[in-house]
């Protein structure tokens, strides 16, 4: 069964995106879906297995789920794009940008497809010890939706240890200003994909932000990621 999406607290983490550049969901899987949903890794539902290594994206690995998606993920994907997408929109008229996002989930995939972008992008990944994943944003092509959600799946400290999942942000003419988490199993992180609206004095400023994950030191982490947008 997928969790009631439209009834998360969507004032609270549209407030904590425009003040912090991150909300936290707690307890939006079971333990019971997340065990299931990591246990999908090794069976055949991916389209394509990415070794971090090999590609000097870190050290690790993931997986993009094949079309039809699961049905929890795309019961997730459908239904936090459209409580995301009003805050999208917020923001890239603060950035004075041109582009407006479609309010349904799947109109918003036809738009990515007139545009060549075709491909699922949800993913699983996976880390083991001494694993670690760079400082990266997930675009995948022109149209690229200004938010994306990560779901924990393991128990930090009973399945693994280390491991955090890190978000930097740079500001015009400052220094980076970094962020770590280590959620709960079963709670979602929502971030930018790779830019964010800054408050300053003169109005809003472009805040550029990266992500990614700190070495996990013992046992083994499972993440779901869901990028609204496909795949060029």
């Amino acid at each position: 069964m997928s969790p009631d999406v439209h009834a998360l607290p969507w004032d609270r983490v549209q407030e904590e995106l425009w003040s912090r550049g991150v909300a936290r969901i707690p307890g939006l899987l079971a333990p019971a879906a997340c065990q299931k949903l990591a246990a999908t890794y090794d069976t055949g539902v991916f389209r394509s297995r990415i070794d971090m290594a090999r590609h000097r994206f870190g050290k690790g690995e993931y997986k993009y789920f094949a079309a039809p998606l699961p049905s929890l993920v795309q019961a997730l994907r459908s239904e936090v794009y459209a409580g995301l997408v009003p805050l999208a929109n917020a923001w890239m008229e603060a950035l004075r940008q041109s582009v407006r996002f479609p309010p349904t989930h799947a109109a918003f995939l036809e738009a990515c497809a007139a545009a060549g972008q075709t491909r699922p992008t949800p993913l699983l990944l996976r880390y083991g010890p001494g694993d670690h994943n760079c400082l990266h944003q997930d675009l995948y092509g022109d149209l690229a939706f200004p938010l994306q959600m990560a779901v924990f799946l393991d128990d930090p400290g009973l399945d693994y240890e280390g491991g955090e999942f890190l978000l930097v942000e740079q500001h015009p003419r400052a220094q980076s200003r970094g962020l770590a988490f280590l959620p709960a199993q079963g709670e979602a992180l929502i971030f930018p994909s790779h830019v964010r609206p800054g408050r300053g004095e003169r109005g809003f400023h472009q805040v550029r932000v990266r992500h990614g994950v700190s070495e996990v030191r013992a046992g083994r982490r499972h993440v779901l990621g869901l990028i609204f947008q496909d795949a060029a």
